[in-house]
């Protein structure tokens, strides 16, 4: 099987991410580049992820024109590719449909005041307006909404994306983001202000770009 390694890579993180519950049925979609050829895995379309096999994974070259794989891949292909093209570091890209980011995301507000220590990622800002899935229209909005910096924002009505050097990277992003919207959404409700001063934050970003779990 060709592109053993990435296929399993995407196969794990996918199961990984069903099971905290970011990810439900066959919503949401991973993809990892591979390291030497200008290619992709990424998961496929509509398929169920739980006996899901390695080679079962699709291949995409990065332009997301279909090479490999049983079944056609996740139709957020584009949107996954263009992030790949236009950041080096996007080496792993993760699509969530999590609730909590997919309700905050529907203020058009970023996530801008902290209230977790896995705050490193802020600001999380919105890709607004709402883009029909699939499209190029929302792969556009997505890598303009990136910028050269962010490693995660959320999608109006639509989850988040996630993205990192490695697929471990893109995964912490995509669960800090998750938990942060939660706390935001339940701190609003509440009426709750006590933000983590911003010289905090700071101190966490750099030890997220460090690599250290916090």
């Amino acid at each position: 099987m060709k592109y053993r390694e990435i296929r399993e890579t995407v196969l794990s993180a996918v199961l990984k991410a069903n099971a905290m519950g970011l990810i439900q049925g066959t919503s949401g979609n991973v993809s990892m580049r591979d390291s030497v050829d200008p290619v992709a895995a990424i998961t496929p379309s509509g398929i169920p992820y739980d006996n899901m096999k390695p080679e079962e994974i699709s291949i995409v070259d990065l332009d997301g024109k279909w090479l490999e794989g049983p079944y056609k891949p996740s139709s957020e292909t584009p949107m996954h590719t263009a992030l790949m093209r236009s950041r080096a570091d996007a080496a792993a890209v993760i699509h969530t449909h999590s609730l909590f980011a997919t309700l905050m995301s529907m203020r058009d507000k970023p996530l801008d005041v902290c209230t977790v220590p896995g705050c490193g990622y802020y600001p999380i800002p919105v890709a607004a307006p709402f883009e029909e899935p699939g499209s190029d229209a929302l792969a556009k909005r997505t890598v303009d909404t990136f910028g050269d910096k962010l490693e995660v924002i959320m999608l109006r009505n639509h989850g988040l994306i996630a993205l990192g050097k490695t697929m471990d990277a893109a995964m912490t992003a995509a669960v800090y983001a998750e938990e942060a919207a939660q706390v935001n959404y339940y701190a609003l409700l509440a009426g709750f202000t006590n933000w983590i001063p911003k010289e905090c934050v700071d101190a966490v970003r750099e030890r997220v770009n460090k690599g250290w779990a916090v």
